[in-house]
């Protein structure tokens, strides 16, 4: 690698973007000894680290211990109403943030032998990206830059103070009543943390809240959360937003149908849009959409020096995700290996209580792609170890096809994001449906629900002619 004072520097790989994705390549090269230059203008650790899956788990976490306390009664303990620090709460945001980040610094990154460049990264031609002072030619270029919140274009927004994800994990001071436009994932967590940290919330959805995941299991969540004083208001349009702070005015509906939520808070939630518009993407020849980097299955891009991974790619927006890609982008730069993405082996979490997880087909998925189906299910309710917890709401939902073979899998339940796991092994390794059956799960667990999902595709075995014949044919060997 070129000397520290040198401004031009040559090496393998050059990594934009310091998140999930750009550290998970640029520390796995540098291991294999090769020269790697990874370029950040922000904060190191990206979206995740700073404003997405950590503070976000950690204000959960928050908040769930607050919803104990009141509702510890049926335990047999006194409830308590407890007394919110919001102060506090912000402390332990950050505080779980800073445990983190070292794994993430610059100082890491440079003892791993990283050149880091803090500084905006733009393409100049198809094989020079400049940063900073410097200018960067590099085998292979991996564009892993990300993706923001997106804020629609809603009269009056510009106008009214309001949090995105990358902003409300700052809020030290108590809501009165929070405001989210958007019922997806990201708003929908926020909305059930911030009830239970004793705000009032409002979730207005335009079309359906939590609309990707398998209708079935969304409204287990969604009346769960209703249930828990969450209002949401879906297939209602936003018209237009009003006010100022501590007094946000939220016009929806259409017509006769129209009214207005007055609230003292407001959370835009409403999806993520790729970071690209900085990049220089047409000087270096890389074609793209606005939903992202157009990339093979393989993460190549149209220029084949560059690749591109995770959010920016435009698929699907998880930390996970990116690190998997990492991991493709290494087997093909490194080892000139035919590696390429399956997507129908990644899972996803809502961390919602109770939580939503999902790996593979969904049941509508799996009856157009292959017609006839098993759908095998099994109620926590039925399970020792949640009757114990006072755990029951929820249930697991396996499809397979009528060989066996497993297509997907669905878990709406306390701990599901840990559940689905066993799922997901099946799946990326092609197992049936015959191996969860078979496998022995400890007593009292959770996850025994998966073991008896699977157990319900032998359920009519004993009553099958045929085989009630060859066990008495046995039966009169001896």
């Amino acid at each position: 690698m070129a000397e520290p004072d040198d401004t031009t520097l040559s090496v393998d790989i050059c990594v934009i973007g310091a998140g999930s994705g750009g550290l998970s390549v640029a520390a796995a090269a540098a291991a294999f000894g090769r020269q790697v230059v990874l370029i950040e203008k922000g904060k190191m650790g990206g979206d995740c680290l700073n404003y997405g899956c950590v503070p976000s788990k950690a204000l959960i976490a928050a908040a769930h211990r607050a919803h104990v306390m009141r509702s510890c009664g049926r335990f047999g303990l006194d409830a308590v109403t407890p007394k919110v620090d919001f102060q506090g709460v912000h402390r332990h945001v950050q505080s779980v943030i800073a445990a983190i980040a070292p794994n993430d610094s610059v100082e890491r990154f440079e003892g791993l032998g990283v050149r880091v460049i803090q500084a905006a990264g733009r393409f100049v031609d198809k094989a020079t990206v400049a940063a900073g002072d410097y200018r960067i030619t590099a085998r292979r270029f991996v564009i892993a830059t990300g993706s923001s919140p997106f804020v629609p274009p809603i009269p009056g927004l510009d106008d009214v103070p309001y949090f995105t994800n990358e902003t409300i994990f700052d809020n030290q001071r108590a809501i009165g009543h929070l405001i989210v436009i958007g019922g997806g994932p990201i708003g929908i967590e926020l909305a059930q943390a911030h009830l239970r940290l004793g705000a009032q919330v409002t979730v207005v959805e335009g079309m359906a809240a939590l609309s990707k995941d398998d209708p079935e299991m969304a409204s287990v969540v969604l009346k769960r959360l209703r249930d828990e004083g969450l209002e949401i208001r879906e297939g209602v349009p936003v018209q237009q937003v009003e006010g100022a702070a501590g007094d946000i005015r939220v016009k929806i509906g259409e017509g006769d149908a129209a009214e207005t939520i007055s609230g003292t808070h407001l959370l835009v939630a409403t999806g993520r849009r790729p970071n690209i518009s900085e990049l220089g993407l047409d000087a270096a020849g890389i074609k793209y959409e606005r939903s992202g980097v157009k990339v093979s299955q393989g993460l190549v891009t149209s220029n084949r020096k560059v690749f591109a991974i995770g959010d920016v790619t435009g698929g699907q927006q998880f930390t996970h995700v990116a690190n998997y890609h990492a991991g493709i982008v290494i087997r093909r730069a490194l080892f000139r290996m035919p590696a390429k993405v399956n997507n129908g082996i990644i899972p996803w979490v809502t961390y919602t209580d109770p939580e939503l997880a999902h790996v593979g087909l969904t049941e509508e998925e799996a009856r157009a792609r292959h017609g006839r189906v098993s759908v095998l299910r099994w109620a926590f309710h039925e399970n020792d170890r949640a009757q114990a917890e006072r755990a029951t709401h929820g249930h697991v939902k396996v499809i397979v096809t009528r060989a066996g073979r497993i297509l997907g899998a669905s878990i709406v339940g306390a701990q599901a994001g840990e559940l689905i796991q066993i799922w997901s092994l099946a799946i990326s390794q092609g197992m049936k449906i015959k191996a969860m059956a078979g496998f022995i799960s400890p007593y009292p667990t959770l996850g025994e629900v998966n073991k008896r999902a699977a157990i319900r595709h032998f359920v009519a075995f004993p009553g099958n002619p045929l085989v009630r014949k060859v066990i008495g044919f046995l039966a009169k060997l001896g």
